[in-house]
């Protein structure tokens, strides 16, 4: 696992990053809704590249890959950057069915909130989970992000309805405050 890094997607990635989608779909998709069959393409992925590429140098979003030894094992991702009074993005992340468990997703997890807290200058980063996905809540809880609440059935996957979890992490470590 020391080998393991993140780095923006770039254009040159589209067919290692099709591969790696293609190879772990179905595993996705037991978490996360199904991306639109057009993804699933060699023009779908440079399309999602292009995308990517402009949300970074509008300040919207960053997309990263996770590599171990130059082998993509996984996405991670800050996006719905909020500025204006509030210096805030979103996390996610996935790893390859075969590269869980190893650590990977908490180092690239403390990789990404360096680049949040240092390189983009943000405060705060919030993040999900379902509860039934207790590797996540690990990942979250390792690298300093609190839980400050829990969204009952606000997310349909496959037709049935799953709670989230809500988490955050802040610069300096410290909880939110209140009143």
């Amino acid at each position: 696992m020391s080998g393991v890094a993140i780095r923006p997607v770039v254009a040159a990635d589209a067919a290692a990053l099709l591969r790696f989608e293609l190879e772990h779909r179905a595993y996705f998709e037991r978490w996360v809704n199904a991306r639109d069959p057009g993804f699933y393409s060699e023009r779908g992925v440079a399309a999602a590249i292009a995308a990517a590429e402009a949300a970074r140098a509008n300040d919207q979003a960053f997309q990263y890959l996770v590599v171990e030894d130059g082998r993509i094992v996984g996405r991670i991702n800050l996006t719905a950057v909020r500025r204006t009074h509030y210096q805030c993005a979103e996390l996610g992340y996935r790893i390859g069915e075969h590269d869980g468990g190893r650590g990977i997703a908490s180092r690239a997890v403390a990789l990404c909130l360096a680049e949040a807290f240092g390189t983009h200058g943000l405060g705060r980063i919030e993040a999900v989970a379902r509860p039934q996905n207790q590797g996540s809540i690990r990942v979250l809880e390792r690298n300093g992000f609190t839980q400050f609440g829990h969204s009952r059935r606000s997310f349909e996957l496959g037709g049935q309805w799953f709670d989230r979890l809500l988490f955050e992490r802040h610069r300096d470590g410290a909880a939110a405050m209140t009143g």
